[in-house]
């Protein structure tokens, strides 16, 4: 029996369609999404760029922290200020997120 603690991070494969859409305007879709699964937070779906309308996203001034992931920095679409982030640098063990764009919840459109 594995008495190991459970890591506080895990990634899972994501398959499922995501959709992201901003006043009618679709900034994602993807089914090649990794889903980041942190205790104490919803999970997280980090899209690759190739499936993101970059030229679309403006780069903020926000930065934050994570001490598990890195530091991230957000971008906005038009009004919507910060509406997703991006780890360029990850920690270690997090390389599979560098470069994804993660989206808050609120845009996601239902899983087909």
């Amino acid at each position: 029996m594995d008495d190991a603690p459970e890591p506080r991070i895990t990634l899972h494969p994501h398959s499922r369609r995501v959709r992201v859409v901003i006043d009618g305007t679709v900034l994602a879709d993807t089914t090649r999404a990794i889903e980041l699964r942190e205790r104490g937070y919803p999970p997280r779906q980090y899209l690759p760029r190739d499936d993101v309308r970059m030229d679309l996203l403006t780069p903020s001034d926000t930065l934050t922290h994570c001490p598990f992931k890195g530091d991230a920095s957000y971008f906005s679409f038009g009004e919507h200020r910060d509406v997703a982030w991006s780890y360029e640098r990850p920690k270690e063990r997090m390389e599979a997120i560098e470069g994804r764009v993660v989206f808050y919840g609120d845009y996601r459109v239902p899983e087909e």
